[in-house]
């Protein structure tokens, strides 16, 4: 009697056990369980921690609750402008309803992934060029708006949607770099332009000034004249006006004069003969007569 009694005890301990192994189940913090019992799904969604299900008859589904990076592959289109890119974008999302998620849809990140696709192909085709390179903040709020409205259903909530990169034919590269070489080359002419109506105001305010002081032109033009002599390899060619003379004229102090030697008169010049005025002849020998014999016999 007392060995019946042992034996149907440890069976009865062993059938515990292996029903406690078979019906424990552990949840981790960032998941929630969802219970089907025979198929049916039970209103309790089970919590972070230990949890026990009935064998056989429960099957308890792990649905993550973290955010996850889920990246758009890249879509082909033509914007409105008729040009043709090539855009990817990534999305953040996050399950909300766990029960949700596992009996309206099928496969929610297969979801997702397929709306995601399908909106940034619409979005390009609403967008100009000009929208994708420079706005993108307002297309990403347009296409996270697109993909929520139907994942509501789903027990999902997109968390942020951002447009990663857009690629360009190499033709609209090269057009869009003329025009911005040339956007630059106007604003640069702009700005010389500007600069020359300042300087010419400029100038025409010290030409009032110098015109009131006629010394500061020499002295503007001794400056620009030490200015071009400091290049060594120019050569300088430098006008003096009569005013300048006449300036330095006026500055120099006046000479002592020299006594003058008297001058004779034109007409006691003119009236000297010619011989008196022409050098003297050089002494030269008169040649030997004709009959005359040199040297010796």
């Amino acid at each position: 009697m007392v060995e019946e009694l042992v034996t149907a005890g440890v069976t009865l301990a062993s059938v515990g056990a292996v029903y406690a192994m078979a019906a424990a189940r552990v949840v981790k913090q960032y998941e929630r369980g969802v219970v089907f019992r025979l198929g049916r799904l039970r209103p309790d969604v089970r919590g972070p921690g230990f949890t026990m299900v009935v064998p056989f008859v429960d099957k308890l589904r792990k649905v993550n609750m973290q955010i996850v990076t889920m990246p758009v592959p890249a879509q082909e289109g033509i914007t409105r402008d008729n040009v043709t890119v090539r855009v990817d974008a990534v999305v953040y999302f996050k399950v909300v309803d766990a029960a949700d998620a596992l009996v309206q849809v099928e496969d929610y990140r297969f979801a997702v992934s397929q709306m995601a696709q399908t909106s940034l192909r619409s979005i390009i085709g609403k967008s100009d060029l000009d929208d994708l390179l420079s706005n993108r903040e307002k297309l990403n709020q347009g296409l996270e708006l697109m993909i929520d409205s139907p994942s509501i259903g789903w027990g999902v909530q997109i968390d942020r949607v951002e447009i990663k990169d857009v690629s360009l034919p190499e033709t609209m590269k090269r057009s869009m770099a003329r025009q911005a070489e040339a956007d630059r080359e106007r604003r640069a002419r702009i700005i010389n332009a500007d600069a020359e109506l300042q300087a010419s105001k400029k100038l025409a305010e010290a030409a009032e000034q110098m015109s009131e002081q006629p010394a500061a032109l020499q002295l503007r033009l001794l400056q620009t004249v030490v200015a071009v002599a400091a290049e060594k390899n120019s050569t300088l060619v430098l006008p003096f006006p009569v005013e300048l003379l006449r300036f330095l004229e006026r500055a120099a102090p006046a000479a002592p004069a020299a006594p003058v030697a008297p001058v004779a008169p034109v007409a006691a010049v003119a009236s000297q003969p010619v011989q008196e005025q022409l050098p003297p002849a050089e002494p030269h020998s008169d040649p030997e007569p004709e009959g005359s014999i040199s040297g010796q016999d």
